[in-house]
């Protein structure tokens, strides 16, 4: 169950990172030439270390974190159109299965306490 969470958190993680880039490079850029809202995949570098090498605490503050793009995604879905749209969709998906696999597997991997 573990693996499957880590997997799902690594899977998840790197797609949101590639989605980001794509989008606002090539796929539905805000300006034809591209957009400086590309720099929004820079943070989602911050965590992808400790993510892949199951770190526990990153997992903890990652999965806060997710919820900046999750709100992104969100919003863009509900006020963009066509393909813009489509994207955020999968911006949220992406989010919300990296918020979830990264909550268990943070709760599935806490140490026992000593009484």
């Amino acid at each position: 169950m573990i693996k499957r969470l880590q997997w799902a958190a690594n899977l998840s993680l790197i797609s949101l990172i590639i989605l980001c880039l794509a989008w606002e490079t090539v796929l539905a850029p805000l300006k034809p030439s591209g957009s400086l809202l590309m720099l929004k995949t820079l943070p989602l570098l911050l965590p992808l270390r400790g993510i892949l090498h199951g770190k526990r605490y990153t997992y903890q503050w990652a999965c806060m974190f997710i919820l900046i793009y999750f709100t992104e995604g969100a919003v863009r879905a509900w006020s963009d159109n066509g393909l813009s749209a489509r994207l955020a969709v999968l911006e949220v998906v992406f989010s919300l299965i990296f918020f979830i696999s990264a909550i268990y597997y943070a709760k599935l991997t806490r140490k026992p306490y000593a009484k």
